[in-house]
């Protein structure tokens, strides 16, 4: 079991910042990854950043230059900073982590979520 608590979401002016957090609590020895989706009303859930145990990251074309994503192990924390926001990133962000379990040597993967933070970019 992981359990996830994101927080720093608000509201903030077109071309404003504003720093997410995710703190991770359970088992995180079997997270293998963690990262941020997105979803806005009518719309699908999309992949904003992710990074790996081993500190690889990848992040979505529409946000690169933009957000940064990065982890604090000794935390058990991803962030994400977002800067030089746009309307069209508003979203309810969700945090999530990969955890890995084995069960006689077969790896078996599950995905855990935060319960999301609202981001509201509007002037």
């Amino acid at each position: 079991q992981v359990q996830l608590v994101e927080s720093g979401g608000g509201l903030v002016q077109p071309g404003g910042s504003l720093r997410l957090s995710c703190a991770a609590s359970g088992s995180i020895f079997s997270i293998n990854a963690m990262g941020w989706y997105r979803q806005a009303p009518g719309k699908q859930r999309e992949l904003v950043a992710r990074i790996t145990s081993d500190g690889s990251t990848n992040l979505a074309d529409s946000i690169k230059g933009r957000f940064t994503i990065s982890r604090d192990n000794a935390k058990n924390t991803v962030y994400l900073q977002m800067n030089s926001l746009k309307p069209e990133d508003t979203a309810v962000y969700y945090c999530n982590a990969r955890a890995v379990y084995r069960a006689y040597g077969i790896p078996h993967e599950y995905n855990y979520w935060g319960q999301g933070t609202q981001v509201t970019v509007s002037s």
